[in-house]
Formats: structure tokens, C-alpha cells, sequence
């Protein structure tokens, strides 16, 4: 009976999921302005809330039917989506009313909005003239907020039944919805790299920008590169940054057995060969967690970290695309956790990228020790 079970869950698991869409990007030479001053950030801030605010309100006009075809699924969690809608709804508002602060330095996109009510029904009718010196931005905009409403959508359809980033299961759990506004976190997920690979040249160029990064590393990795290079060498790597844990090695820990087994062997290997970078976290490969694995993290004094911010660059698209991605959703969330992977040598040129893009935007980098000690 256990074994029918266990296949009819899977069965239906195949036949809810179907391949995901591609994932969101957007050609910031649409935006017209170079984000040089906190005014101007604000400016493309508000244009980004706005038009993502827009599409969120439209979607809620679907049936269950509709919705379930737009994310190409056959079965859709509504009341997860809608727990998630009403989530996103209070931060876009709060995340606006911070951003019209510099109203009196720059004008665009602001308007008399006092709560999330007249919010809603600002949004519901927003629109750019067709002669605005922002109307190349509009319709490249709202297909990245149209693709990028999707991802999040699917996953809270799916939710918790396959878990991720998009909900928390309980307030120990963070995301970064915590750090002040303008303030962000680099995190890296699955390494280290190969002696010479990419974490290396990464963490180098971290160590010169005075810029402090959590590393969220595999215990199988970690071990393999001490027993080929030396400790000193694997502690001279992370001089200067943060190192969480991933577990043993990147699978899901939603259904697998050892999940505990794997969380304590890289704990002890980090806290072992790391002493001086340890910090107390966890971040779920995937974002796949047990629902009930509260308990367990607690009593290892572990907080499980996740992501509100995806750079995507584990897949096709290309450094500079993923960093004009994070940049937006920068733009859109205003703080959180950033998750690249340093595996993927792209990684470093997205982080060039995105400081050089916001030198002059006003936003803060979250120092990682800070973040890591915090209860």
C-alpha cells in the first residue's frame, strides 16, 4: 500500500509540474536614466513597484482554470497564491511609500498615496503617455513583471507540497524582509570551486572592494578541497567572509532521509576547518526544507536562510543578463538577500557589474558577519 502511495505521489507530481517558462530579463537600456544619485534610484524604484503592482492586480481577475493554464499546470494551490498575493501587496506598498520619500527632488511616477488601498487602485489604472520620456521602458517592463509574476506565482501554486523560497514555514526562518531599506546581502550558494576555480578569483575580488559575502557551502566540497590543497589554503579562501551550510551535498532536504545526517556532517566540518567564518546557517538547496524541521534547526542553533533575490545564473542566461535581472528586482524589492552561485564563474562578473551600476545609487551592502550573528 506504502509503495502504491508513494507512486501515485509521484505520478501526480508529473503530472501537476510541468516545464517551467523561461525565467525573466530585462534590457536595462530600456530604462532611460543612469541610476547615479538615490533620487534616481527612487525614480526607477517607483516605476518598477508600479508596474509590477499593475500586472500583480490583473492577475487576480483569473479563475482558478485560467491561472492554472497561465502557469502551465494542471493544478494550482489558491490559497497558497493568494496568501502570497496579499504578501506581495503589503510589501510593494511599503516598498512605494519608502521610494516617494525623494518626491520633491524628482516628480516621476509619484502620486497622492496614502495607504495600500488608494495603492491598489492607483495601480489598477496606471500608465506611461505614449510621448514620456520613460515609454521605451513600458512595454519591455511589463513583460519582464508579467514573466517574473509567473515564476512567483508557480511556485506558491506549488507550495508546500514542493517547497521553496516563496513562503516561510515559520518566523525563524529569514529572507532578508528584515534588512532597512537599500541594504543587501551577497550570498553563494554550492560551493567552493576546484583549487583555482571560480570561488577563488570571487572571493579575491571581494577581499579588494572591502565587501564582506555569505557562502553557503557543501560539506563534500569543503572537504575535497582541504584534502587536496591544505586548511590554511581553504581558510585563506574565505579570509575576510562568511560561510553558512548547505548540507552534505546539493540534493533536496524536503523528502530525503538523511536530510538531518547531511545538515550535522557539514556543521561540523564548517564550524571544523572554518572556525573564524562560521556562521550559524542554513540555506536548503533548492529552498526545499521539511515543514517541521523547525525543531531540529533550533536545537543546533541553525536559522535556515533563504532568498528574495535569484541572479538565475545557474542557467542560460548570460553574466550580463543576469545582472540587469537582479538589478531590477533591486529596484522592485528595494533590500533582501541576493543568491548567486560561485560555482558559476558568471558570478563575479555580475557582482562587477551590479557595484559599478549602483556606486552612486545610495543602496548599502549588508555586512555578512553582522547579518550572520543576528538572532
Amino acid at each position: 500500500m506504502r509503495i502504491a502511495l508513494l507512486l501515485l505521489a509521484g505520478l501526480f507530481s508529473l503530472t501537476a509540474q510541468a516545464a517551467p517558462a523561461p525565467v525573466a530579463t530585462f534590457d536595462r537600456s530600456h530604462w532611460p536614466e543612469q541610476l547615479d544619485s538615490p533620487a534616481l534610484f527612487d525614480v526607477a524604484s517607483r516605476a518598477e513597484i508600479l508596474g509590477f503592482a499593475r500586472v500583480l492586480g490583473e492577475s487576480e481577475k483569473l479563475d482558478q482554470g485560467a491561472l492554472a493554464a497561465r502557469l502551465n499546470l494542471r493544478q494550482v494551490n489558491l490559497l497558497s497564491i493568494n496568501s502570497v498575493r496579499q504578501r506581495l501587496w503589503q510589501r510593494l506598498w511599503r516598498n512605494y511609500d519608502l521610494a516617494q520619500k525623494s518626491c520633491e527632488q524628482d516628480a516621476s511616477f509619484c502620486y497622492a498615496i496614502d495607504d495600500l488601498a488608494d495603492f491598489r487602485k492607483q495601480t489598477a489604472s496606471f500608465e506611461v503617455a505614449a510621448d514620456s520620456f520613460y515609454a521605451g521602458w513600458v512595454e519591455p517592463g511589463r513583460a519582464f513583471h508579467e514573466h517574473y509574476l509567473n515564476e512567483l506565482l508557480r511556485k506558491a501554486a506549488l507550495f508546500p507540497q514542493t517547497a521553496s523560497e516563496i513562503e516561510r514555514f515559520s518566523d525563524l526562518e529569514r529572507n532578508g524582509d528584515e534588512l532597512n531599506d537599500r541594504l543587501f546581502l551577497l550570498t553563494f550558494d554550492g560551493g567552493p570551486s576546484l583549487a583555482g576555480g571560480s570561488t577563488d578569483g570571487l572571493t579575491e575580488f571581494l577581499r579588494r572592494q572591502r565587501l564582506g559575502a555569505t557562502f553557503f557551502v557543501l560539506g563534500n566540497n569543503l572537504q575535497n578541497r582541504r584534502d587536496k590543497t591544505s586548511l590554511a589554503e581553504l581558510r585563506a579562501l574565505y579570509k575576510g567572509q562568511c560561510v553558512g551550510l548547505q548540507g552534505w551535498q546539493y540534493r533536496s532536504h524536503g523528502q530525503w532521509q538523511g536530510w538531518q545526517d547531511s545538515v550535522l556532517r557539514s556543521q561540523a566540518r564548517v564550524q571544523g576547518d572554518l572556525p573564524e567564518q562560521y556562521v550559524p546557517l542554513f540555506r536548503p538547496p533548492y529552498g526545499q526544507r521539511r515543514a517541521d524541521s523547525q525543531a531540529f534547526f533550533a536545537s543546533q542553533h541553525l536559522q535556515v536562510v533563504l532568498w528574495d533575490i535569484d541572479a538565475q545564473d545557474q542557467g542560460p542566461l548570460s553574466s550580463e543578463q543576469s545582472a540587469q535581472r537582479v538589478l531590477t528586482l533591486m529596484l522592485l524589492w528595494r533590500k533582501g538577500l541576493i543568491q548567486f552561485h560561485d560555482a558559476q564563474p558568471k558570478a563575479q562578473e555580475v557582482v562587477a557589474w551590479l557595484l559599478k551600476q549602483t556606486a552612486q545609487s545610495g543602496i548599502g551592502w549588508e555586512d555578512c558577519r553582522n547579518f550572520g550573528e543576528k538572532s
